[in-house]
């Protein structure tokens, strides 16, 4: 239904520290006859973007700009209406996202994000699931850092080790990175509203089916049961998680039974509890309203670390499944997990559901269900590397 639209893949909120460095992954590695526009709300500022595009690749200059606004229904429902996939950079996603995720699920179009707000994701479930299952629309949050290389990671992972018995894996995060501004604001909104998170989360699974005669679940306890490496662990409460056994409760190949552990690894015990200090700070201070403005004030929506800072930054994520007997140890790891990289896997997502051919999916789907082995191997090509560390 979305084959005579105008527009393969519109990214909203260009103008963004995020949606540019997307934008300027798109005028370089856009797959060729890639019928793209960019959309927001401020002209002056789409035409500047574009400008700096031209110098990338000088088709661009053609490339077509779109007025939508959050606040201005109509501009939403035209921007996903003349798409057959849109990307969104504009958060926080749990104050600014609805409108587009509702009427991309009323058009069929497909959607892709960069929410690590788990509040969000949960509630355009309950909303706009089952009538984008209708229309056909595959809506895949977290399309970046968060929440790819773990739930990808995952994937490659599993189908590492034998098929049709239990399975465990655990995930160990190593990384380097700065924060812009809008990951932190929508981070302290995360921790300013834990109460509307919980509720959010158990009016999704009143209505979430259960996999048939499976197990699916998330490994609770602090200490993991496998080690990688010299250092420290502690649990990782991020959406990653969550999205990988949504994954797993999609696809059988996952097993009967499925844990998954997730955790950040250190190798300094100062390190480990200065991480578990500052995390209990934030969460104090969001949670009050004075102290909630102040955090806001540190940086601006729109502001992010240099060129030169995020060429310093990396990723790595190890992987240890075990199952039927046998042990596999994997690694997904890149450059700058926040932004280079980031708008990467974002581009590539939108890409991929664009031209691959896929599996059959609708609905609020993750990026395993929807995309797999297509996407790793975009990501692969695109340099993030996926590789087999152990097996036994």
């Amino acid at each position: 239904m979305t084959a005579d639209r105008p527009y393969d893949i519109v990214l909203f909120g260009a103008t963004g520290f995020t949606g540019a460095l997307t934008a300027e992954y798109l005028a370089r590695h856009a797959d060729p006859g890639t019928r793209w526009a960019l959309a927001g709300r401020d002209r002056g500022r789409l035409t500047a973007v574009r400008g700096r595009l031209a110098e990338i690749d000088p088709a661009c200059a053609g490339v077509p700009l779109l007025h939508a606004d959050t606040t201005d229904a109509a501009s939403i429902e035209e921007l996903a209406e003349s798409s057959r996939v849109v990307i969104t950079t504009v958060g926080p996603y749990v104050k600014y996202g609805e409108p587009l995720v509702a009427a991309c699920a009323r058009a069929g179009t497909d959607y892709v994000d960069l929410t690590g707000e788990p509040t969000f994701v949960d509630r355009m479930y309950v909303k706009y699931h089952r009538e984008a299952v209708r229309s056909g629309a595959r809506i895949v949050h977290a399309c970046g850092f968060d929440s790819i290389p773990h739930d990808l990671g995952v994937y490659f992972t599993v189908k590492r080790l034998p098929e049709g018995v239990p399975l465990r894996v655990e995930g160990f995060l190593r990384v380097r990175g700065d924060a812009s501004g809008g990951t932190l604001h929508s981070a302290i909104g995360i921790f300013g509203d834990a109460a509307g998170m919980l509720r959010a989360g158990r009016e999704r699974r009143r209505l979430e089916d259960r996999p048939a005669g499976r197990r699916v679940r998330l490994a609770r306890g602090p200490v993991p049961k496998a080690r990688v490496g010299d250092g420290w662990t502690l649990p990782l409460p991020t959406i990653d998680p969550q999205i990988v056994v949504r994954s797993a409760a999609a696809l059988d190949r996952y097993g009967p039974d499925f844990s998954y552990g997730h955790y950040v690894a250190v190798r300094r015990l100062a390190t480990a509890a200065a991480m578990a200090a500052g995390s209990g700070a934030l969460l104090a201070l969001a949670a009050l309203p004075p102290t909630r403005s102040l955090l806001l004030r540190l940086r601006a929506p729109g502001e992010g670390p240099s060129a030169r800072r995020r060429a310093r930054n990396w990723f790595s994520v190890k992987f240890v499944g075990e199952g039927g007997g046998r042990r596999v140890v994997t690694e997904v790891a890149g450059g700058d997990p926040g932004y280079t990289e980031t708008a990467k896997m974002l581009a590539e997502s939108a890409l991929c559901l664009a031209h691959d051919d896929l599996p059959a999916t609708s609905g609020q789907v993750t990026t395993a269900t929807a995309m797999g082995d297509a996407l790793v191997e975009r990501l692969v090509k695109a340099g993030i590397t996926f590789r087999v560390l152990e097996e036994r």
